[in-house]
Order: structure tokens, then sequence, then C-alpha cells
């Protein structure tokens, strides 16, 4: 399955410092890691994690409540199905 496409284009970017492991570095050196791109799909998938979360917990209860109406009065869909 193809990634989504970027939240920001290559021409937005930023240069920045960090603070990492020498032998972490030197192994994905030696492994020809690209940490610049390693690093932004890392954090596309964190930030993809932490939005998926935040609205999971924002829609919680409104969740609940289809769910509790499924359980009551079952799918709207239920009547349509041949199976």
């Amino acid at each position: 399955m193809p990634r989504p496409r970027r939240a920001c284009p290559a021409s937005d970017k930023k240069a920045v410092n960090l603070t990492v492991a020498a032998g972490l570095v030197d192994a994905a050196r030696a492994a020809d890691v690209n940490l610049s791109a390693t690093l932004e799909r890392a954090l596309e998938d964190a930030l993809r994690l932490r939005r998926r979360e935040r609205w999971l917990a924002e829609n919680a209860a409104g969740i609940a409540a289809y769910n509790e109406s499924v359980e009551a009065h079952g799918a709207f869909a239920d009547t349509l199905r041949s199976f």
C-alpha cells in the first residue's frame, strides 16, 4: 500500500539540531540510511497515531452511543442484507 502524501512539501524543510546516540547514527550511516527521510517518516507516523488517539478520545461518547443503539436496534442495513 503506498504511503500517503507528506503533510509538508519538500520546500518547507527546516534544518534542526538533534542529539542521537552515536552508535545508532554510525550504524545508520554505515547502512546508508537517510537520517532526514527516516526521521520524517517516524514523525509522520507518530503524528498520525497521536491524531488517531485524540480523535478516538474526543469521539468516544458518540461511538459508545452508536454501539449501544446498534446493540439495541440493529444496524440500519440489517434489513437490506440477503445473507
